[in-house]
């Protein structure tokens, strides 16, 4: 086991400031208190355990990277697949989950920098003379100018920003998640489809089979070589393998509903045909264990989580420090309003205030605390997110590998079980078995045949699944600034052409 290791430093002091120390802060915006944020000791495992007779990716792989659908060489996933990224409301949510999350960023980041207002204000007014001969009328204005500013001397703004940058990174990973797991969705429902199709096939071929061997049946039991019970036994057979066919409709009106809701469209907008060829099984290269901390967004959503609250700790810490404020005002002011701006009517002050809370009954120190525990829930969160992809992984191979050797032997089972019919149609035909060994061959032979092609759909949900599980084509450095992100919005979902699938 590889480890990687990393700490976490104590809280930086602020208590040691000098008068010339506060004079350099108060240039610099001060220090920064609270801890620096490390990511916490996480074992990686060297290799994976089902890693044998797989393929490992190198650097340069040629395999897909964010496109992996294209390795299914199936027209409808190439078709569909990249309308999830602009069409899909899961994904359309977390977009602008995010893009809220960049606004909170560059809110924060205001808090380092002064504020700065302007007023202005007249009044004219009438006043009776006190000796009753008369009255006057009085115009009066102010034009002012006022600017406002709280030194970040202990780092709460710096601490705030960086937490909420954190903050949007974990939305933005998010939103990569949502948006891989939406895309593996569609794959999955596509192959359930196609799976769908390929039952409804061989259901049509067994039915014109038992038609057939019905009629056969028939002749015999007209011409009185053969028991009626013969007859009941074959339209039973047939009349079952009919209500079978039927039944599949019901799955395949599911999986192509669900195939247009994950690509933003109503359920009747998108027709997809019929379709008897199936997603070719990929080869799917994999990668080292350690790969997955870079490559799986839900690793890095979790990861900026634990930033973010990291982050929190030293904004809680900053409560214990003392708030200062600087201020000025300039302008002018005028009685009467003429030559408001004449150099005998300006007007400035500067003043500057500070406050520290001297007893506030621990709620400081539970903030703190509260902080600290969030920090290290999210590390929990962190380890057993990155235990998890591990199992995924494992669970993935270990199905392909197991599927794969049961697909095998379901291949020489189906072989012989429709050379097993063939035999005993002939035998019946020849008068040397009644129809009963013939039903049950026929019910093994569609059985195997159903079997073969579930464990087909298995072993295609799983290397979409692994795909998945291996993060896509996604990497972590894709991870933009919040602060200089300059994103625009998904296409909406009405600029999605309406038209049918037919491949």
């Amino acid at each position: 086991m590889t480890m990687l290791h990393f700490i976490q430093r104590p809280f930086r002091s602020a208590a040691c400031f000098t008068p010339t120390a506060m004079a350099v802060a108060l240039l610099l915006a001060g220090c920064t208190v609270g801890p620096d944020y490390h990511r916490p000791e996480v074992s990686t495992p060297t290799a994976y355990h089902e890693l044998p007779g797989w393929t490992q990716a190198a650097p340069d792989a040629a395999g897909p990277k964010g496109d992996w659908w294209t390795s299914f060489h199936d027209p409808l996933l190439d078709k569909l697949e990249p309308l999830v990224s602009v069409s899909n409301q899961t994904v359309q949510q977390d977009y602008y989950t995010y893009q809220e999350a960049v606004a909170e960023v560059l809110e924060a980041r205001s808090g380092l920098f002064p504020t700065i207002g302007a007023t202005g204000s007249g009044t004219r007014s009438r006043s009776a003379n006190v000796l009753g001969s008369g009255a006057s009328v009085r115009n009066e204005g102010v034009l002012e100018g006022d600017v406002s500013w709280a030194p970040d001397l202990w780092g709460q703004v710096r601490r705030t920003v960086e937490e909420r940058k954190a903050g949007a990174q974990s939305s933005e990973a998010t939103l990569a998640n949502a948006t891989l797991s939406e895309q593996v969705a569609l794959a999955t429902a596509v192959i359930n489809l196609r799976i769908s199709d390929a039952n409804l096939d061989l259901l049509e071929k067994t039915v014109k089979a038992y038609q057939e061997f019905l009629r056969v049946v028939g002749d015999q039991d007209h011409a009185g070589t053969v028991p009626p019970s013969d007859v009941i036994t074959a339209r039973t057979q047939l009349e079952s393998a009919q209500s079978n066919l039927i039944a599949l409709g019901v799955s395949r009106a599911k999986y192509a509903h669900a195939i247009a809701v994950l690509v933003g469209r109503n359920p009747e907008d998108l027709d997809i045909e019929r379709s008897t060829a199936l997603p070719g099984l990929p080869d799917v290269p994999v990668n080292v264990p350690s790969t997955l901390l870079q490559r799986r967004p839900d690793i890095s959503a979790a990861e900026r989580q634990m930033a973010e609250q990291n982050a929190a700790i030293g904004v809680a810490v900053s409560a214990y420090y003392p708030v200062v404020s600087l201020s000025g005002l300039a302008g002018f002011t005028q009685s009467p309003l003429s030559g408001l701006l004449n150099v005998g009517n300006y007007v400035w002050s500067l003043g500057a205030s500070a406050s520290e809370t001297i007893f506030d009954g621990g709620e400081r120190s539970a903030e703190v605390a509260a902080a600290k525990a969030a920090y290290n829930a999210a590390v929990a969160s962190y380890r057993s997110t990155v235990l998890g992809a591990f199992q995924n992984v494992e669970d993935d191979l270990a199905s392909l590998r197991i599927l794969e050797q049961q697909s095998r032997v379901l291949d020489r089972a189906v072989s012989d079980a429709v050379r097993g019919s063939e035999i005993a149609f002939n035998e019946y035909q020849a008068g040397t078995v009644d129809y009963t060994t013939v039903a049950t061959t026929l019910t093994t032979q569609l059985g195997l045949q159903e079997t073969a092609l579930s464990v087909q759909q298995e072993r295609l949900v799983a290397a979409a699944t692994l795909f998945g599980d291996l993060g896509g084509g996604w990497s972590d450095d894709q991870l933009h600034d919040p602060q200089v992100v300059k994103a625009g919005p998904p296409a909406a979902v009405d600029a999605v052409p309406t038209q049918s699938a037919t491949q």
